[in-house]
């Protein structure tokens, strides 16, 4: 059984939870406007506070991330990223890939993760 969590623009589901698990889909750091603004460490904060966000919708939470993957557009960016995504996993931080790419928006990142439920 999966269940649908939020609701996007685009077709797709900003977040799935089944019966073990939370796919929460790349997170951009639009802001309620759909603007984007703010250097690298303030995107990656928009990011995983959205994913916070979904996760805690799903029933779950930070600490349960066991995956994500980071997808910046440009490397020089990625120490700086590094800083703001490690005041999220304080702790034990969760497996992760990071892969610079061409986001299909004005943004310099975009997260994904996967968690326990």
């Amino acid at each position: 059984m999966k269940e649908v969590v939020g609701k996007a623009a685009v077709p797709l589901s900003p977040a799935v939870k089944t019966e073990e698990y939370v796919f929460v889909s790349g997170q951009v750091p639009t802001q309620p406007d759909g603007t984007v603004q703010g250097d690298i460490k303030e995107q990656t904060a928009l990011c995983l506070d959205k994913i916070k966000e979904l996760l805690e919708k799903s029933g779950t939470s930070m600490k349960q991330v066991v995956k994500t993957t980071v997808f910046i557009t440009d490397v020089q960016d990625f120490q700086a990223m590094n800083e703001a995504y490690s005041r999220y996993f304080p702790e034990d931080p969760p497996a992760r890939s990071c892969v610079r790419a061409d986001l299909v928006i004005d943004a310099k990142v975009e997260i994904e993760a996967i968690a326990l439920r």
